[in-house]
């Protein structure tokens, strides 16, 4: 807790934390809106507008006693500066005076404000940023009305400039804050964005290749203070004054970014309610005011013209369309006679999507090693209920004294929110560990960047356990299997290059590891969590605030699948032997993973989905689900917390929410009382799932101030970002909370492949084919073609060239692909991005077959 220190205000007192930014202070506590176009609370200060300036001073006190002097009306005497100072760069002290409605003042704002409008357009009734601008917000209340400045003078700039597909540009508009430039650079660690040309000629150009370069693009449009940055898919499309937001959550990470809906009736979507944008609804403890563009730009999906409308039904070996009686009657016939019955759930399905579809396969006769998830790529659920990282933690408490470790996973494609805090974290003066088989971007920032071979992370984990407890590091208190481990890693010989790693992770005040599954099997996956917990119980570093394990799941709501019981081990066993009736809930494992070939082989395939893909093909029943936008729900994201989702937008067709769908069927199996919403769900799962009695939706909807206080009518302070209105969420506790428990430590074994050859190792790009993302077409130029990246020396041996085109065979499957060479793929490797090639490709490590060049066919060229 910070030191409090006393500040005067316009002659009034104020106890206020040291060291806060002014600008900050005044707002929060004193209820004084400073106004600022350059100073964002989220970055460093510049004073570059200076509309800030105000006039500053500080408290006399006695030389000898310290005494406060007053005068004599009894308030304290101020020594005043002589000049103005910019309060955005000013940090509070004890005895701090400021003024900021003063003549001189009054007049300072008024200036800034005339200089900013003299060659600023008077285009506000068609510009995208009227009615929630803040130049035209702080025009209204500082501007002097009138001008002293020729309109001949006024300089003349392009206005619709590309800065790529997604940003535009207005030139004219440009206020020069360095807002956008500075974001880009400070907080997304892409420097992308820069001045060109100098005095009023000065302009923003993008020096990147492909252009603004950056998976945060998006962010830039929030916080400009002006209309000079809009999005290509909000541009000229609707008045902010006439938008209704609706709270929401990403469909696509496990980070559960809070974001807002911006909704409208749409008379070319056919009088119905349809979503205009998506903007960040602020979230302290998840996303900040930050989202990432695909969160932003990838809800195109969701009234896409491809969408299912209608339920379809096989017919002589054809899809077509049928009625919900007839495909319910269908569905709940082959489930009485089924000899088994299994389900594999996609990510993107809610909480009470998953308790319904649970609900109806135990009701026909399934069990919960009959539910699985989609991707099944990994494990580990036992351990995030020991050592999951602590109720309350927040990264943006986290800096010095802390270590934030990532094990298998490249954040910033994985997890791009969970990426841009953690980067926060290490900028503030925590310590960054990177253990990966290949570098990623998290490597410009790490302090400690260590290798090991692909199918080595387990054994990469090891080495850092044995150190910490050969060094004496080690607390062994609360480890229950201690003795067992201990015997274990004496036989583990440790990488001395993970010593100094070690000794920092054993040292530090607070520890959070993230742990993926880049390059691991399921089966090591399952121990690499457990290796992970060894070193946060063997340390100490769980059951506290900022301390604990985040998994990188794929997906939305993968860590609220586990948490009813769902598997990717039950997936495994539903690969290999599929069940006589097969639900698969809202994904495509046929058309992403070679694996899910034998799917075929069911009895009876029940499909939901949004769209017709590979699994749709090998249905007999595809019923229409509803996207996110259209209905409501709850998300469980990777810090365990439980957060809601509201219905925004219009139906499409015939099509229902899962939960809908399964607990209709469940009704005609079992004969219990059919849900009616989703509320009602909820509150079944919180009396039958312990870690959720308290998340009923009253609880989930409460909110409360945040820090810094952004999104109200001032968005010159924080930019556009929301208030939160639809809840903060609730997190479960893990084990560890509990000092009295005893928590399992186990060894573990680092098994390789004994296999030859070339490794395949899958990984993930934010920007893939997947069957959602791919209908935003805005994202088409983000999405690389399907490609693998092969060492120099590997692509040499086999005479590849970078741009050629290979067949690769994958036990049994081909894939095309494009031939990339990199420098930063380890000799014997190639990695291979996920879901970029219509046709499947593997999910998890393997050994490639053979290897061709496909031939170039060459255009026909006349004399």
């Amino acid at each position: 807790m910070s030191k409090l220190v006393t500040i005067y205000i316009d002659g009034v007192g104020y106890e206020v934390p040291a060291g806060t930014n002014l600008v900050d202070v005044a707002k929060f506590y004193a209820d004084n809106d400073i106004p600022v176009f350059c100073y964002h609370p989220k970055m460093a200060p510049v004073g570059m507008c200076r509309m800030c300036l105000v006039e500053m001073g500080s408290v006399e006190k006695d030389k000898e006693s310290g005494a406060v002097l007053l005068d004599e009306q009894g308030s304290p005497k101020i020594r005043w500066m002589p000049k103005m100072q910019t309060a955005c760069t000013q940090t509070v002290y004890d005895g701090l005076a400021i003024r900021t409605n003063t003549e001189q003042v009054t007049e300072a704002r008024e200036d800034i404000v005339e200089f900013l409008l003299t060659s600023h357009p008077l285009d506000c009734p068609i510009c995208d940023k009227g009615g929630e601008c803040p130049l035209q917000n702080l025009t209204m209340r500082h501007g002097p009305g009138v001008s002293v400045f020729y309109f001949e003078d006024k300089m003349h700039l392009a206005k619709h400039v590309p800065l790529g597909e997604l940003i535009y540009l207005d030139r004219e508009r440009c206020i020069q804050c360095a807002r956008c430039i500075r974001f880009s650079d400070e907080l997304a660690g892409d420097d992308v964005l820069a001045f060109h040309e100098r005095g009023r000629a000065l302009q923003i150009v993008t020096v990147s290749d492909p252009p603004f370069d950056s998976k945060f693009s998006g962010n830039t449009t929030d916080i400009c203070p002006v209309g000079a940055l809009t999005t290509a898919d909000f541009r000229f499309g609707a008045r902010p004054w006439e938008l209704k937001e609706v709270p929401s959550i990403d469909p696509y990470g496990p980070e559960g970014a809070n974001i807002s809906l911006s909704t409208r009736l749409d008379r070319d979507s056919g009088g119905v309610v349809i979503i205009k944008r998506v903007m960040p609804r602020q979230n302290e403890y998840v996303n900040e005011i930050w989202i990432s563009d695909k969160t932003r730009f990838g809800h195109h999906h969701s009234r896409h013209a491809d969408r299912l409308v209608a339920p379809l039904h096989r017919e002589k070996n054809t899809l077509i369309e049928t009625t919900w009686d007839k495909a319910f009657k269908q569905i709940i016939d082959k489930l009485k006679g089924a000899a088994s019955v299994g389900a594999i759930a996609g990510p993107g399905l809610s909480n009470e999507d998953l308790w319904e579809l649970r609900q109806l396969v135990l009701a026909a006769g399934g069990s919960e090693k009959s539910l699985g998830i989609w991707p099944a790529t990994m494990s580990g659920g036992e351990v995030v209920k020991q050592v999951g990282i602590a109720k309350g933690s927040n990264f943006n408490t986290m800096g010095k004294g802390t270590v934030i470790v990532l094990v298998a996973t490249d954040l910033e494609e994985e997890a791009p929110i969970w990426w841009l805090r953690a980067k926060a974290a290490r900028d503030r003066g925590a310590t960054v560990v990177v253990l990966n088989g290949r570098p990623t971007k998290m490597d410009r920032y790490a302090k400690f960047s260590l290798r090991y071979d692909f199918g080595d992370a387990v054994g990469a984990v090891n080495s850092l356990t044995a150190h910490i407890v050969s060094d004496s590091h080690h607390k062994a208190d609360r480890a229950e299997g201690f003795a067992d481990l201990q015997k274990a890693l004496k036989k583990v010989k440790a990488d001395d290059r993970y010593a100094a790693a070690a000794e920092a992770i054993a040292g530090a005040d607070n520890v959070v590891v993230f742990c993926g599954a880049e390059g691991v099997t399921l089966a090591q996956h399952a121990e690499l969590m457990q290796a992970c917990a060894n070193v946060l119980i063997l340390t100490g570093h769980v059951g506290r605030t900022n301390n604990g394990l985040i998994p990188v799941w794929p997906g939305a709501n993968t860590q609220g699948a586990i948490d009813l019981g769902y598997t990717a081990e039950a997936t495994a066993e539903l690969l290999q032997n599929p069940p006589s009736v097969l639900i698969v809930a809202g994904c495509n494992p046929v058309g992403e993973d070679i694996a899910a070939a034998n799917l075929k082989n069911a009895d009876f395939v029940v499909v939901t989905s949004q769209f017709d893909t590979a699994t749709t093909e090998i249905a007999d029943v595809v019923l229409p689900q509803q996207s996110f936008a259209e209905r409501e729900g709850t998300f469980t994201s990777g810090e365990r917390r439980v957060q809601r989702f509201y219905a925004a937008q219009g139906v499409i067709g015939e099509s229902l929410p899962d939960w809908k769908i399964f607990t209709q069927v469940r009704h005609a199996i079992d004969k219990t009382t059919a849900k009616v919403s989703a509320g009602a769900v909820m509150a079944e799962i919180t009396k039958s799932v312990t870690a959720y009695s308290v998340m009923g939706y009253k609880n989930l909807a409460q909110v409360e101030r945040q820090f810094p206080d952004v999104g109200g009518t001032d968005q010159y302070y924080g930019g556009t970002a929301y208030q939160n209105t639809g809840g903060i969420g609730v997190q479960w506790p893990v084990l560890a909370e509990n000092a009295e428990a005893k928590l399992k430590v186990a060894a573990v074994t680092a098994e390789k492949s004994k296999a030859k050859g070339l490794l395949v190792v899958p990984t993930t790009l934010l920007y893939d084919r997947g069957m959602l993302f791919v209908r935003s077409e805005i994202m088409s130029l983000r999405i690389p073609p399907a490609h693998a990246n092969f060492n120099p020396a590997d692509a040499q041996k086999l005479k590849l060239q970078d741009g050629d085109t290979v067949e690769m065979n994958l036990e049994g499957a081909s894939l095309t692909v494009q031939v990339i060479v990199n420098e930063t793929i380890p000799a014997g490797v190639i990695t291979l991005p996920k879901c970029l090639s219509e046709q499947p490709g593997p999910f998890v490590p393997m050994v490639a077959g053979s290897i061709e060049k496909v031939a170039q066919a060459l255009a026909a060229t006349g004399d």
